[in-house]
């Protein structure tokens, strides 16, 4: 039996100037900057804790429908600022229209937080909740949209260790409890200032959420392993870079392949010239080329002559023709003597980009729904090559966001991973640096080094234990070569999968449930009472 939390709570805080009825509101909109502040590029992740905090002195005890209001200014809050990439080169009707729908989803967990500060050790609950918002906006719509997990904003966090244990949803929830238990240890010292009274085990709950999620974090750092089980492979990661921004990007595609190919030769000549080690194998990144080199024989005789001349296997990211009206994302294994041997076809494609569902309503919010004129179809298959014997997990840009997309090509033998992508279309916003955090997150949630080859930068190397090791600028030519430990064993994030995210769902529901049980029977009990 979970008992209801009937502490009386403190006398909220003023604020000179500001009229009391102003102060949650604003309160909840300062609660999602901090939130969004925390995300990279900027460092300073430990903002999401007074983040949190904040966002739990304006749900505690609110009525559900004044929870919504404030969730809904906390989550455009968050979102507008997050979001505002996806509006580079398409204005700012889709940004803002994504930005509230993500809001609303923010909005509804608040709801149920709302609805949880009600129980003792309420913190708990609340963490779960919101976890398990998370984890249905990551699913629904058009196959969800998991940007804005809070795990991903803590690649370079303390916290960081408890991805290897219970994978992003842990990481997620550890942190917004931690956040959580700050204002309730606040709230109750604020309590006892009143009243005098100690109730022991609120203040215990209050401090447990507080410590335990630090105390396994420290625990969890044994998980944290780059060393080579499996020896070393070279890798060398191509950003060949794009003839211009936006979404014209790509009109030149043959320029941006031989950007490609002119920097793997460039990279060749310094092999021969003892100024850069022989890669194993090479890495081009997502819409390296365009062209449909098994239907263009000048594309393919272009990177033909790139792969022989490196000499090396290399994952040629290109637009494969699937039938007469659609397309696919394509990752191609190119040996150096027999030319395309293998093929990833990206599992997650991106909706609104890639492919266009609704485009008579999506048309209402912008006229660039038309680009997109033939749509990309899925692939079904797990993403793992056999590159001069390593296997490299193959995760296509958009799927680093996805928790199966990464762990289904470690479970299936990668031995690192690779996370070849193209952000040219998004300038140079933030995308690039949220992204890039997500795979140093991977890194630790899976034990595997991951390398990241971008057409317009940021491309990295980064170990396993989440540090990045080289890393490019943004629009200009590279070619990052290093050495990167290779890795076997599975960690318990990979091992236990979705489990870990599937428990915090069930005590979520569990506390929603007493809350709606509660709510019940003390309505029956008036009803009774009349």
């Amino acid at each position: 039996m979970t008992p209801v939390d009937d502490a009386p709570p403190p006398a909220a805080p003023r604020a000179a100037g500001l009229p009391r009825r102003l102060l949650r509101p604003a309160a909840a909109v300062l609660s999602g900057l901090l939130l969004y502040a925390s995300f990279p590029p900027r460092t300073v992740w430990w903002l999401v804790l007074p983040g949190f905090a904040l966002l739990g002195w304006v749900l505690h005890g609110r009525r559900l429908r004044a929870a919504f209001g404030l969730g809904l200014l906390s989550g455009l809050g968050f979102m507008l600022p997050l979001l505002h990439w996806t509006g580079e080169d398409v204005g700012p009707v889709p940004w803002l229209a994504l930005a509230a729908a993500e809001g609303l989803f923010i909005a509804v967990g608040c709801l149920g937080i709302a609805a949880v500060t009600r129980l003792a050790y309420w913190p708990v609950w609340a963490a779960a909740v919101w976890t398990l918002d998370e984890a249905v906006r990551a699913r629904i719509p058009f196959g969800g949209f998991p940007w804005g997990k809070i795990a991903f904003g803590q690649s370079e966090s303390a916290f960081l260790p408890l991805a290897a244990l219970g994978g992003t949803p842990l990481l997620s929830f550890a942190v917004v409890l931690c956040g959580f238990g700050l204002y309730e240890a606040v709230r109750r010292i604020r309590a006892y200032r009143s009243t005098g009274k100690v109730p022991r085990a609120a203040v215990a709950g209050a401090a447990a959420s507080v410590l335990v999620p630090i105390a396994g974090a420290l625990a969890a750092l044994p998980l944290v392993d780059d060393s080579a089980e499996n020896g070393t492979a070279t890798v060398a990661a191509i950003q060949g870079n794009v003839p211009r921004l936006g979404l014209d990007f790509n009109a030149q595609r043959r320029a941006v392949l031989d950007n490609h190919a002119r920097r793997t030769a460039q990279l060749a000549e310094e092999v021969k010239a003892g100024k850069e080690k022989q890669p194993d194998f090479v890495l081009w990144p997502e819409n390296s080329s365009d062209l449909d080199p098994y239907l263009n024989t000048d594309a393919r005789q272009v990177i033909d002559d790139a792969v022989r001349a490196i000499g090396a296997p290399t994952v040629v990211g290109s637009v494969v023709e699937k039938g007469s009206d659609s397309l696919r994302n394509t990752l191609i294994e190119w040996d150096p003597d027999r030319g395309p041997v293998d093929t990833y076809d990206k599992r997650h494609i991106q909706p609104f980009g890639e492919y266009m569902p609704m485009r008579t309503v999506a048309r209402f919010f912008s006229e660039d729904v038309d680009r997109v004129q033939r749509e990309f179809v899925p692939g079904t298959e797990v993403g793992v090559f056999d590159l001069a014997g390593t296997k490299v997990g193959l995760v296509t840009c958009y799927e680093a966001a996805f928790d199966d997309a990464v762990r289904d090509t470690v479970k299936h033998g990668g031995q690192m991973i690779a996370v070849p992508s193209n952000n040219a279309t998004f300038g140079r916003s933030e995308m690039t640096y949220q992204q890039l955090a997500m795979s140093q997150v991977r890194a630790v949630e899976h034990g595997r080094a991951v390398v990241v080859p971008v057409t317009s930068g940021v491309s990295a190397v980064i170990r396993p234990d989440g540090t990045i090791v080289e890393k490019s600028g943004m629009f200009t030519p590279a070619a990052l070569v290093d050495e990167v430990p290779l890795r076997s064993s599975l960690t318990p994030a990979t091992r236990m999968g979705p489990l870990p995210e599937g428990v915090i769902a069930l005590l979520a529901l569990a506390g929603l449930g007493w809350v709606g049980v509660s709510a019940v029977r003390a309505r029956r009990a008036r009803g009774a009472g009349k």
